[in-house]
């Protein structure tokens, strides 16, 4: 009844085997590192790097930042955003790479296009916008990561606080059992405060490394424990759940809004989708009107239109809670 020849089966079987086998000398060479080496970036360091003070000035300096924690770069606001993106190739590298960046796109619009000026307009755009695009989207994917391990965070230093620790102890706990970005974010709060700094800078650091919008108010909270006193368990787990309530809004928020969020992606890329299946289908079909001053001029007016389209359904969507 099946015309099913044997051998494909014996591929099949092969495959499968190498692919557990391939699945056995990963767990076996991998899984054997310990869980404190890898749950996050300070800890590593502290492998090799047992001064603690030498960890606190690499994390430094991958960040963006000098050796005393002060900004490396004259451009405030460049400087801010680097350092909350979390990349840690640092700024000399990360210059290489838009560098880099920049010559290939020249080279390869000059390959395929030969205008100088298209080429000059790719080349700013790949080394002036591009980059700062990137690293804003990195700075909020590591802003909702940090928010969405804060309020586990505070409810370790809550219990740590009425198990008889002090509030040092308790934020070193919190970058000793939590995964990056909070992990090495806290554990450069307590060397900070292990060298010098006190609780209320240290704390007004971290929010300047991270800027998202739920730690003010722990900032806040801990500062005024530290200068006035007070029950500061009972404020932290309040605020833990206020954040919560917070945060579980805007998964609502989000399930609320997905269709708006996917009727703009599906109106912004059909006229895409289908430019490319015409020109796919028939090639010539855009031939005689391509290379034409007002087809130039048409397109560029729809993308201006399609932009501000776009950006009125993204406000209508996104909102600040």
């Amino acid at each position: 009844m099946f015309n099913f020849d044997q051998i494909y089966l014996v591929y099949l079987l092969v495959g499968a085997s190498a692919a557990m086998f391939a699945e056995g000398a990963y767990l076996l060479f991998h899984g054997q590192a310990s869980y404190r080496k890898n749950i996050n970036r300070r800890l590593q360091i502290m492998d090799a790097k047992p001064d603690r003070e030498n960890v606190l000035v690499q994390l430094r300096r991958e960040r963006g930042l000098t050796g005393d924690g002060n900004y490396r770069l004259p451009l405030i606001n460049l400087n801010q955003l680097l350092l909350q993106s979390g990349l840690t190739i640092g700024f000399g590298r990360l210059m290489v790479f838009i560098v880099l960046g920049m010559i290939a796109t020249f080279v390869g619009v000059m390959s395929f296009d030969g205008k100088m000026s298209h080429a000059i307009g790719a080349t700013l755009f790949s080394g002036l916008i591009l980059p700062i695009a990137v690293l804003r989207y990195l700075r909020s994917r590591r802003q909702k990561k940090f928010g969405a391990l804060f309020p586990d965070a505070i409810d370790i230093i809550v219990r740590s606080l009425r198990a008889g620790h002090p509030v040092p102890v308790a934020i070193a706990m919190v970058s000793r059992e939590l995964r990056d970005p909070i992990g090495s974010e806290f554990g450069i709060v307590t060397d900070e405060i292990t060298y010098g700094a006190d609780l209320e800078t240290a704390m007004r650091n971290l929010y300047f490394r991270v800027g998202t919008d739920d730690l003010p108010l722990f900032v806040t909270a801990v500062a005024i424990q530290s200068s006035t006193g007070g029950n500061l368990g009972e404020i932290l787990e309040n605020l833990s759940a206020v954040i919560r309530q917070r945060f579980k809004m805007r998964r609502k928020i989000r399930a609320l809004s997905a269709e708006g969020r996917a009727s703009a992606l599906i109106l912004s890329s059909l006229p895409f989708g289908m430019f490319g299946i015409i020109n796919f289908l028939v090639p010539s079909f855009y031939a005689s009107v391509w290379d034409q001053d007002l087809t130039k001029i048409g397109l560029a007016l729809a993308g201006g239109w399609m932009s501000i389209g776009n950006f009125i359904m993204y406000r209508l969507v996104n909102f600040r809670i």
